[in-house]
């Protein structure tokens, strides 16, 4: 899959740095870059843009208005050297905020999330007869699993518990089988340890998860994109 993207920065020096970055990101196509957003509006409304790197203090409009103004923007990625506007970038549903100067290391963790979202906002449906439900082996027995009734699973050593509705169930299986089995969409990984169910979810809190009495904890390198995926086009604003 290739990302097309555009530069809107007004520095020079920072353009070049992130051009170099993108050339060596395979998946990632230059379409153009600009000194001044406005300046980017045409190729916005004329082709197919998949992400923007966005700067925010620019003369004549931020990029935060300029954002504005866009009825279907792609996916963003600020670009400032001004950390507090992080809140409200996060605000505005973008993929990651790179504070200037930032590294190849910090690049490549941003672009790879935005990689991993397009991947699902364009992969297939799964077929109607998909099944609903999955079975694990638990006290001897095989049992029926039904997704909708999942509120969270949680890695233990060696086994694996899946917390239901109404019960906790034990298998030894690993982490990663049970992950691969799950419907992507509806199942957020929030810590090497925890899958939520995303409907399930209550509340956010600092870096917890509220499910009903539980509370599941949400990783420093994870809390970025289990925000993203939870909160996205659905934070209600005055």
């Amino acid at each position: 899959m290739t990302l097309r993207c555009i530069i809107i920065d007004d520095e020079p020096i920072a353009r070049k740095g992130l051009k170099e970055y993108i050339q060596d990101a395979s998946f990632l196509q230059l379409a153009g870059e600009f000194d001044n957003p406005l300046k980017a509006a045409d190729l916005l409304m004329q082709e197919k843009i998949d992400l923007l790197f966005l700067d925010i203090q620019m003369p004549k409009m931020t990029g935060m208005e300029f954002l504005k103004t866009l009825q279907h923007p792609p996916m963003v990625i600020f670009t400032t050297a001004y950390p507090q506007y992080a809140v409200e970038g996060f605000e505005w549903n973008a993929i990651d905020y790179l504070l200037k100067p930032f590294s190849f290391e910090r690049f490549w963790k941003a672009v790879t999330k935005a990689r991993t979202m397009q991947e699902a906002i364009t992969q297939p449906a799964p077929p109607a007869s998909a099944p609903g439900y999955f079975f694990i082996k638990s006290d001897n027995k095989l049992i029926k699993v039904l997704y909708d009734d999942i509120l969270f699973i949680e890695a233990l050593q060696n086994y694996v518990a899946v917390y239901t509705n109404g019960r906790k169930y034990i298998t030894y299986i690993t982490f990663h089988s049970i992950e691969t089995q799950l419907p992507t969409g509806r199942f957020i990984r929030t810590h090497k340890s925890y899958i939520v169910a995303a409907a399930r979810v209550e509340s956010i809190e600092g870096n917890e998860i509220t499910i009903g009495t539980y509370k599941i904890p949400i990783s420093r390198t994870e809390r970025e994109a289990v925000l993203q995926q939870l909160i996205q086009n659905r934070l209600l604003r005055r």
